[in-house]
């Protein structure tokens, strides 16, 4: 902030990126052991075999859970069967 407030990072250009650099590493050090934390829980010795995209989307599911939880499953599930599927969708009545 000092450094804003008294025009240096524009002399001292270099020194100011290096000083938001090292105030970024905390957030993204913490961000790739969050997504590493997920795939060691999701990729078991049984998932071994999965493929990349489908490893990658139980990834996001289990990472942002917060907001897979809030969604009225039941609704999606209305919504998708009355596009006409030609199978019906397990549990379904029809």
């Amino acid at each position: 902030k000092k450094m804003v407030e008294l025009e240096r990072h524009i002399m001292f250009p270099t020194v100011y990126r290096l000083i938001e650099l090292a105030l970024l590493l905390p957030v993204a050090t913490a961000t790739v052991e969050r997504a590493f934390s997920a795939m060691k829980i999701i990729k078991t010795e049984l998932r071994s075999k999965m493929s990349g995209g489908w490893l990658n989307d139980l990834m996001v599911c289990y990472i942002e859970r917060g907001i897979f939880k809030s969604l009225d499953l039941g609704k999606i599930k209305k919504d998708f069967h009355k596009k006409g599927r030609a199978l019906p969708l397990p549990g379904s009545s029809t």
